[in-house]
């Protein structure tokens, strides 16, 4: 069973929470600002963002935030030939991929990952929608929600 307080976020969000800010950035405020939610990624999945980095901004850029997100997340292996977010998600028994690519976001894409693994493919605007940490913070913990327990940033 895929762990609910566990969450992928696709080289495209990753590098939008960066360069844009917007949906991409709040969505990964909210897994940043509480410490019992995992950022789970392989290193190829932060190769893919770093890649992406560099081309639209810069090389040093994009090796700093490489230097920092590789202490922020929760590190998986996969195969090579694996999609980075998708094998991501399953080796990291993550419940949660925020993507802004349709293909993995539509219906069909739905019914074949869920086949496979307990996670779900969200826009980074429908995760924040829809994800709500208190709740979460209830079923996982017996103490009540302490609300945000460290900077997004």
């Amino acid at each position: 069973m895929a762990e609910i307080a566990r969450v992928v976020a696709d080289s495209d969000v990753l590098a939008a929470d960066l360069l844009v800010g917007g949906s991409a950035r709040e969505a990964l405020d909210v897994v940043r600002s509480h410490s019992w939610i995992s950022l789970v990624a392989s290193d190829p999945l932060l190769a893919d963002a770093r890649a992406v980095i560099a081309e639209l901004a810069s090389e040093e850029l994009a090796a700093a935030w490489h230097e920092t997100i590789e202490s922020e997340r929760s590190a998986v292996d996969h195969p090579p030939e694996d999609h980075p977010a998708l094998a991501s998600a399953y080796n990291g028994n993550a419940a949660h991929v925020l993507s802004f690519d349709d293909r993995l976001g539509s219906a069909k894409a739905g019914v074949t990952i869920r086949k496979r693994m307990e996670t779900s493919v969200k826009s980074p605007d429908a995760f924040v929608t829809l994800f709500d940490p208190e709740r979460l913070h209830e079923t996982l913990f017996d103490e009540p929600y302490p609300g945000p327990d460290r900077s997004p940033r």
